[in-house]
């Protein structure tokens, strides 16, 4: 076994290289035939409904945390750092140990973790629940089971990581909101997974989206998730996004 064939950064980039060349795959099929493929849902995305109770039951605190998984963390990630009131999002893993917490090791999806986003917010200036009407709109599709796009698998599943008993309970309600409502064509698969820690990914998976905005994947599975975010929610969109690193 060559060491540095299987290093976790050879293999990971091995894997990102997979998942661009079948965006570019299907990327260039589309244009060879005539028809265009902006993204898949792109421009199919449509506000949901809020949650009927989005009164905090106490003052709300300067910072809070939520952690979401929905597909692969680059567009969850950035979708979120163009949110207003939201601090910081960062890419990592939910729902397995510690020692697993590695990318590849995720991709074999063994492990228990989902792709996971963890964005820091600002209750007073945008509530949890309006954080999940987001992540339920034009963050992922909910009623995807074990997969999201092109993506296949555990490690893609779509699942909220309650950091407390409220958002738990905020989450379970908002979810028997949307299904007694008939929001979506399917069922919502969301799974949602309290007490689960939460591991930052490698760095070269922080902010994504924003370093490499023509990557094919991420033309056509991500950037229309941006769009639609500055559709449906222009009171929540900001055009500067927050990062985990500064621009270079």
């Amino acid at each position: 076994m060559n060491a540095s064939n299987h290093s976790p950064s050879a293999v990971t980039t091995r894997r990102q290289r997979r998942r661009v060349l079948l965006a570019a795959t299907l990327l260039a099929a589309g244009i060879g035939l005539g028809l265009a493929l902006p993204a898949s849902g792109a421009g199919e995305a449509r506000a949901i409904p809020p949650f009927a109770s989005d009164e905090p039951a106490t003052a709300p605190a300067a910072s809070e945390t939520a952690v979401l998984a929905g597909g692969c963390f680059w567009g969850v990630q950035g979708v979120f750092q163009h949110v207003q009131g939201v601090t910081g999002a960062v890419s990592g893993y939910a729902g397995g140990d510690r020692a697993t917490a590695v990318y590849e090791t995720v991709a074999s999806g063994r492990t228990g973790h989902a792709e996971s986003v963890r964005i820091t917010f600002d209750p007073r200036r945008i509530s949890y629940a309006r954080i999940l009407q987001i992540y339920f709109s034009v963050a992922h599709d909910p009623t995807q089971l074990d997969r999201q796009g092109p993506d296949v698998g555990t490690q893609y599943r779509s699942a909220i990581f309650p950091v407390n008993a409220e958002q738990a309970r905020i989450a379970r309600a908002y979810i028997a909101q949307l299904e007694q409502a008939h929001v979506f064509r399917a069922p919502i698969v969301t799974r949602i997974e309290p007490d689960r820690s939460f591991y930052p990914a490698e760095d070269e998976h922080q902010d994504f989206l924003l370093r490499h905005p023509r990557n094919p994947y991420i033309v056509i599975n991500d950037l229309p998730k941006i769009d639609d975010l500055a559709r449906l929610f222009p009171e929540l969109y900001r055009s500067e996004p927050v990062r985990v690193f500064p621009p270079s």
